[in-house]
């Protein structure tokens, strides 16, 4: 042990024996808790197909239109920035202390339990309509070949499978999900080559784009909200900001390894592993996938516009745009495929993070006990059901465009997701004024996350920028229901906080004062228990190493 670990354990030992915990901190007994069934390489995978999702697949038509090939880019690359600030905030302080009730337990420790408590809920309200987002769009992907069934119909058979899945314990989820992400990751990856050899010539006419599409009378800016606004270069950047948001959507859900940690297996070594290749995922994926998009796709074309405004299916999708445009048959049944799994893997990981967050805030006694209930798989079932109930709202929706719902609802998640990415970054903030008040250096940490405390306090900034103007398109003429889906999070957050704050008298926590220790002893033993039958099974085989490293 060396001199810094020696002085945190002598740090824990003094904080026991002065200390009265607060079981709230606690994690529940193992009986009466979530199992840590997730291995290393379905946390990795699991923490990619997250924000692989409608929001690259769909939103980025949409987002082509408004901002042009190099708003469309520019967009995501800068939204990926942020998010990848987000994430290494977020996985410093999940390796810390990787307990089971999410990151609205950092922010009770670290901030303030009203604080937790208001960012506890705003979660779960987040994956209240995610989750019915992505079934009301898995209504309209099975639409695009069969109109004869009522949409209904495929939305219950969605909701029950997405319920059995994950009714049947964390290791049956793990593997389903891994499974589904690696096909959403393989058929990503084939889309990109496909853009890319369609833009080199390999299509039907031998057409070799390039940057075609880049330039004049195309790109590489769209003039987005022109007639309201009445000049060119803001009418650009309305086009360009407009980006921003979609992107912020799509992004949204790369955070639920801070939910994950609970159920993940040796979290102090894989937690760090699915944080350090996010940065590639984001380039590879979002940055490489918008740019493909851009490149084959001229952002004035009206397939595209039809695309961005179809009520079903891969007509939404811009990579069907490609095939269509290009002259290329049959892929936009395999295509409509691959949205199917996109939006079934969604959905699927959405309703296990709200009631995992859901389940999380009644261990901390700030939603009914209720809900902190396991079954003998470790499953929340509770909190799983009241999900699960949840997405029958989506049958609301189901005599209405498909589109105008999925633009609602997209609008609600960002500023959900904005908040909490804000929420994030600010306890991470805190987090690191008490490690320094408290005299533990960040360099024995499992995991030092870069880059800080500036890009907490970038990705905190630019994010309540972002948030700020989300709804500005609904002021362009003003839009009651556009205004009420952009903004109604904002005063649904502060009353959370506000109320429980004046409720309980709750005060902010000193730095000298947060809450390091409680449960870290337990969750060391249980590393090391871990670590212990790891080794009683041997050395693993070449073939065991490159599977666990998938």
């Amino acid at each position: 042990m060396d001199a810094h670990s020696h002085d945190t354990e002598k740090k824990i030992d003094s904080f026991e024996a002065n200390k009265d915990f607060d079981p709230v901190l606690v994690d529940p007994a193992e009986e009466l808790s979530l199992h840590r069934g997730l291995k290393a390489r379905q946390i990795s995978m699991i923490t990619l197909g997250g924000s692989l999702g409608t929001g690259l697949i769909i939103g980025s038509g949409t987002a082509l239109v408004r901002g042009g090939p190099l708003g469309l880019w520019f967009g995501y690359s800068f939204m990926g920035l942020v998010c990848y600030f987000v994430m290494i905030s977020l996985g410093e302080m999940g390796a810390y202390l990787p307990h089971k009730k999410g990151f609205a337990g950092y922010a009770t420790r670290y901030v303030d339990p009203a604080f937790g408590f208001a960012l506890g809920w705003n979660y779960v309200f987040k994956y209240f309509i995610q989750t019915t987002n992505n079934v009301n769009a898995a209504g309209a992907v099975v639409q695009y070949w069969t109109l004869s069934v009522p949409i209904e119909v495929w939305m219950v058979i969605y909701i029950a499978l997405i319920f059995l899945i994950n009714l049947m314990g964390i290791r049956i989820f793990g593997e389903v999900e891994f499974w589904f992400c690696s096909i959403k990751v393989v058929a990503l990856v084939g889309l990109i080559l496909m853009g890319l050899i369609i833009d080199l010539g390999g299509n039907p006419q031998h057409d070799r784009i390039g940057f075609r599409y880049w330039r004049a009378p195309y790109g590489p800016l769209r003039e987005y909200l022109l007639a309201e606004v009445h000049d060119s270069r803001v009418a650009q950047f309305l086009g360009f900001w407009s980006n921003l948001t979609t992107a912020l959507f799509s992004y949204i859900g790369t955070e639920l390894i801070g939910v994950t940690v609970g159920e993940t297996e040796n979290p102090r070594r894989n937690v760090p592993r699915a944080i350090r290749r996010v940065f590639f995922r984001i380039l590879v994926f979002y940055v490489g996938g918008t740019f493909v998009i851009g490149l084959t796709i001229p952002s004035n074309s009206s397939a595209l516009f039809v695309a961005s405004t179809s009520p079903a299916g891969a007509a939404a999708s811009p990579f069907v745009v490609v095939t269509t445009i290009a002259g290329i048959k049959v892929l936009n049944h395999i295509i409509n495929a691959v949205v199917l799994i996109f939006v079934l893997s969604a959905s699927n990981s959405d309703l296990y993070i709200g009631s995992r967050t859901l389940y999380g805030l009644a261990v901390e006694r700030k939603a009914p006990r209720i809900f902190a209930k396991v079954n003998r798989a470790g499953v929340p079932w509770p909190s799983l059901i009241l999900n699960t109930l949840v997405c029958f709202l989506t049958f609301l929706n189901a005599t209405s465009s498909s589109s105008v719902a999925f633009g609602w609802f997209a609008s609600l998640i960002a500023s959900f997701g904005a908040i909490t990415w804000m929420c994030i970054s600010y306890t991470h903030i805190a987090f690191m004024r008490a490690l320094k008040a408290q005299g533990i250096d960040r360099n024995t940490l499992p995991y030092k996350a870069p880059f800080q405390p500036y890009a907490s306090w970038f990705a905190l900034i630019f994010t309540g920028i972002v948030l700020f103007f989300n709804g500005f398109s609904a002021f362009l003429p003003f839009v009651s229901s556009s205004f009420i889906t952009s903004y109604i999070p904002i005063p649904i957050f502060f009353s959370l906080w506000g109320g429980y704050k004046i409720y309980y008298r709750t005060l902010t926590i000193p730095a000298s004062e947060a809450d390091l220790i409680t449960g870290k002893r337990e969750i060391d033993e249980e590393e090391a228990r871990f670590l212990a039958r790891e080794k009683l099974q041997g050395p693993r085989s070449g073939i065991q190493r490159i599977w666990d490293a998938l």
